[in-house]
């Protein structure tokens, strides 16, 4: 297996050109459903397929298939202030602990995780998800969206970079294609090439992240019911505060 800077190196080194002529190949156009903003068997019960970035399973979308899951889309630090800038938003109401590597405590869940996810509502979709009276789908925040949303349904075939929920359904050189009802339409190259843009800077950004956290990691003692999570910046508490 590779080392993580060897794949940072290998991302670093993706032709934006090539990734983007593997998107023109595959095809793909939105069309608004919000599967990959949605809980799977949330409140509406048809939650859709999770979509997002299931990172912490093998991206940033989720959980136990069968059963039912929220919402989980992996969130960098920088990206979750970006957001916050965007309503005076508190740290909580952007991000939360990534679920994975966390158990359920007597007091909620507590234990260590790696990564930051975007903050679900009571239904288990994304905080920033919205619906018309029609069922149409929009972003809230579409301008200041984090990478893993700009980019999905498409992930790069690299180790230590997430990918999407589900098992990939289409490839095309380095580019891997996961489930979505938007793929397969045509797509024109200047979409191609801004999503391949996005694309090679989020696999840059999560190897980036992810020797980050190695490096920096080092044990903290919690007391019962805490949540830690291990980001690049160092340890934080579940509200995105600093531990000394």
């Amino acid at each position: 297996m590779e080392s993580l800077e060897a794949e940072r190196e290998r991302a670093e080194a993706l032709d934006v050109s090539e990734l983007a002529d593997a998107i023109e190949t595959i095809g793909f156009e939105c069309t608004r459903c919000g599967a990959c903003c949605k809980a799977v068997e949330g409140c509406g019960g048809d939650g859709g397929d999770g979509g997002g970035d299931a990172a912490e399973r093998g991206d940033g979308s989720a959980g136990e298939d069968a059963e039912g899951h929220d919402h989980t889309a992996t969130v960098f630090p920088d990206e979750v202030r970006e957001l916050q800038e965007t309503d005076d938003y508190d740290w909580r109401d952007v991000a939360r602990p990534m679920p994975y590597g966390l158990v359920e405590g007597e007091d909620g869940p507590q234990g260590e995780t790696f990564e930051w996810a975007l903050q679900t509502d009571d239904c288990g979709d994304c905080t920033f998800y919205a619906e018309d009276d029609e069922g149409v789908g929009a972003c809230t925040v579409h301008g200041d969206r984090p990478l893993v949303c700009r980019t999905y349904p498409f992930s790069v075939a690299l180790g230590g970079t997430s990918q999407p929920m589900g098992e990939a359904v289409d490839e095309a050189g380095m580019v891997r294609a996961h489930e979505c009802e938007g793929l397969g339409r045509d797509i024109s190259r200047d979409e191609a090439e801004e999503l391949a843009r996005a694309l090679k800077q989020r696999a840059v950004r999560e190897l980036e992240e992810a020797v980050a956290v190695r490096d920096s990691y080092r044990p903290i003692e919690r007391g019962p019911g805490e949540v830690v999570v291990f980001d690049s910046e160092g340890p934080k508490r579940s509200d995105g505060s600093e531990i000394e």
